[in-house]
């Protein structure tokens, strides 16, 4: 069945042409595997071969404590197997100056760092307060960026937390932009536990967007209770033009209780050019991706695109 057959109507002319899609697969997805560590080997194929299905940017790897990521144990090794690629930006989560540091050695295009608009959240995940947190990041942002690398910042629970309930947009917006001032150019929103509604996310983006400006901003959107593209499209339309997304829809939180399924790329893809969005996504080979590294995990495809269009022509 032929694909990108759509014709925009004047209802999605507005939208934009081009969207971004940052993987975080091998990363955010990865390092929720309750299974044995993968092989650095078997990581280093999963990044190329995203690569080779047109994504551009991959954040491959966290240097993080293994006591608290064993997944991500194996991050180095990672990046010295890879392929690179001029036109891909290899990014790494880099916690602290020391995950800094082993990010730079084994060469990274681009850091991220984190923080989140609750505070028993970010007690929780980082064991300190926002505040704290947002201090710690700011040498680790300022030396990267004298290294010549980019920092993205992401924020946690933008629209519901999973120990406070509700969460004001304006605190959202106070973390979003204390990231900016410290150099982040980007700031990733996330729906941590998947509960947003599109209303709510269109509240909270109304707000964030009055400190900081939408071009600088991106979505990453959960689909836990099956609202993440409905949200997409939300922030489509309130002009945010950069989603995350994981193949095969791999990861979630660990820090939050049933918060599974991060948007899968295939199904994020397979919308956006049903929409006539241009993403730069080989859809035929990332389906093929995403369904090897699901029988290698030995678990259900998460996406829903990809269980419909595997062993079909896309």
């Amino acid at each position: 069945m032929p694909l990108n057959t759509y014709s925009p109507s004047t209802m999605t002319r507005s939208l934009a042409k081009h969207v971004k899609v940052v993987e975080v697969g091998p990363r955010d997805g990865l390092q929720n595997e309750s299974g044995p560590m993968l092989h650095a080997s078997v990581k280093a194929n999963l990044i190329d071969q995203l690569a080779a299905a047109g994504l551009t940017h991959i954040e491959v790897a966290a240097f993080v404590h293994p006591k608290w990521v064993p997944q991500m144990a194996n991050s180095a090794q990672v990046l010295q197997l890879i392929t690179r690629h001029k036109h891909v930006s290899y990014s790494a989560l880099t916690p602290n100056m020391k995950g800094l540091e082993r990010a730079i050695e084994a060469g990274v295009d681009e850091v991220a760092v984190f923080g989140a608009a609750s505070e028993s959240f970010s007690q929780r995940n980082t064991n300190c307060s926002i505040a704290q947190a947002l201090e710690r990041f700011e040498p680790v942002a300022k030396v990267a960026l004298d290294a010549g690398l980019k920092v993205r910042g992401y924020v946690s629970v933008v629209v519901d937390c999973p120990y406070e309930g509700p969460v004001s947009p304006s605190m959202v917006a106070d973390v979003a932009e204390q990231l900016i001032d410290m150099g982040c150019y980007e700031v990733s929103l996330g729906d941590t536990i998947g509960t947003a509604t599109p209303g709510r996310m269109l509240e909270m983006v109304n707000v964030v967007s009055q400190h900081v400006p939408v071009g600088q901003l991106a979505g990453h959107c959960h689909n836990t209770y099956g609202q993440a593209l409905a949200n997409v499209l939300m922030l489509l339309e309130a002009g945010i033009t950069t989603f995350d997304s994981s193949v095969a829809g791999l990861g979630g939180c660990p820090y939050a209780k049933g918060a599974s399924g991060n948007l899968a790329t295939e199904d994020l893809a397979y919308m956006l050019h049903g929409l006539g969005i241009k993403t730069g996504i080989h859809l035929d080979r990332l389906v093929r991706v995403g369904q090897n590294i699901s029988d290698l995990l030995g678990r259900t495809n998460g996406s829903n695109a990809g269980q419909a269009l595997n062993g079909q022509a896309c």
